[in-house]
C-alpha cells in the first residue's frame, strides 16, 4: 500500500527518504501531514536551545515568556490562560 516517496527538506534543500514504514507509522497515529523536514534538520531543530520573547497575556495583561516571536496579528495568552481556554475547549 505505502511505497518510499522523495521529499525535499524545507530547512536544508537536501532530498531525503519517507519510507513506507515511516508512512505506515504516520496513518496508523493518525498525522496527515508529510514531513517537512529531514533527520537531520529535525534532529538539529529538536536538540536547539529554545528562545523565548516577552509578550503581554491578550486576556490577564500579565507580562510573560513564549516560544515564538509575537507578530501583533494574533492575541497571545500566558499559560495560565492558555490552559483555561484550552480546559473550556473540551
Amino acid at each position: 500500500m505505502f511505497e518510499d516517496k522523495t521529499l525535499k527538506c524545507k530547512e536544508c534543500g537536501n532530498d531525503f527518504i519517507f519510507s513506507a514504514g515511516e508512512q505506515e507509522f504516520f496513518a496508523e497515529k493518525g498525522f496527515v501531514n508529510e514531513p517537512q523536514r529531514c533527520k537531520e534538520c529535525r534532529d538539529k531543530r529538536k536538540n536547539a536551545p529554545r528562545v523565548f520573547h516577552d509578550a503581554i497575556c491578550a486576556t490577564c495583561g500579565k507580562e510573560c515568556k513564549v516560544p515564538f516571536e509575537p507578530t501583533g496579528d494574533r492575541p497571545v495568552y500566558c499559560s495560565e490562560c492558555f490552559a483555561k481556554m484550552k480546559k473550556e475547549e473540551n
